[in-house]
Order: C-alpha cells, then structure tokens, then sequence
C-alpha cells in the first residue's frame, strides 16, 4: 500500500516538474534569451522524476496488484514518455554550447505531459488530479 501512495503521489511531482520545464522552455524560447545550462538540469530532474515513479508502478505491479489489459497500455505509454523525456537533455548535453536552443526543451516537455495524461487516463477510473473511483 505504501508502494501504491508513493507511486499516485509522485505523480504529482513528475506533473509540477513537467510544468516547469515546459514554462522555462516557452520563456526562453519568448525571450530569445541565452540558453542556460539550468534548462537541462531542470530537464534531467523531470525526466529522473519519472523514471522513479516508473520504478515505484512497476514494483507496484509486482507486488500482488495484478495485471489487466489497461494496465499493459499503460505501462507502455509511461515507458515512451520516459524515453521523450530522456532524449532532449541527453542530446543538449552533446551538442557545442552554441548550438543549444530552449525549442526541443519546450517541444519534448509538451510531448512527455501529453503522453503522461494519456497514460494515466488509460487506467479506468483514473483521474490525473485526484484518485481512482
């Protein structure tokens, strides 16, 4: 059960954290500003946290939670968000320091989100703010 309430509310984090990405992104890309290496850290941080909250459901789904098809579309969906979410500051990292740009931050953020609300919602009786009925 503790498995289960750390996994529903990281969630929360991974969302705020996904959120802020995303803002910071859409703000340097509206500034034109600099990049800054900041972007990519907070990038990381959102990607780090859903690849623990990943973790934290597939323990979940080891421990006597069984398994229905749903269930299945929906580990899919947050293994493909966690790769979207990997991608762009893993490539950041690489690239020379005047390449760098906010637009794939705000791009691969914007996809992740996206991917998250449908894999929660593919769960019945799931809501993203709130609890399963």
């Amino acid at each position: 059960m503790i498995i289960y309430h750390a996994h529903s509310g990281i969630r929360y984090l991974v969302l705020l954290l996904g959120l802020a990405t995303l803002v910071m992104a859409l703000y340097g890309v509206a500034t034109r500003r600099p990049y800054e290496n900041r972007m990519r850290v907070t990038a990381g941080v959102f990607a780090v946290s859903l690849q623990v909250n990943i973790l934290l459901g597939l323990a979940l789904l080891f421990t006597n939670r069984g398994f229905y098809p749903a269930l299945g579309i929906h580990v899919i969906l947050m293994l493909g968000a966690a790769v979207v979410a990997q991608v762009v500051p893993s490539v950041m990292r690489r690239r020379p320091i005047d390449q760098r740009t906010y637009m794939p931050h705000a791009v691969g953020a914007a996809a992740t989100l996206a991917i998250v609300v449908f894999g929660i919602l593919s769960i019945p009786g799931a809501a993203v703010f709130g609890s399963r009925l």
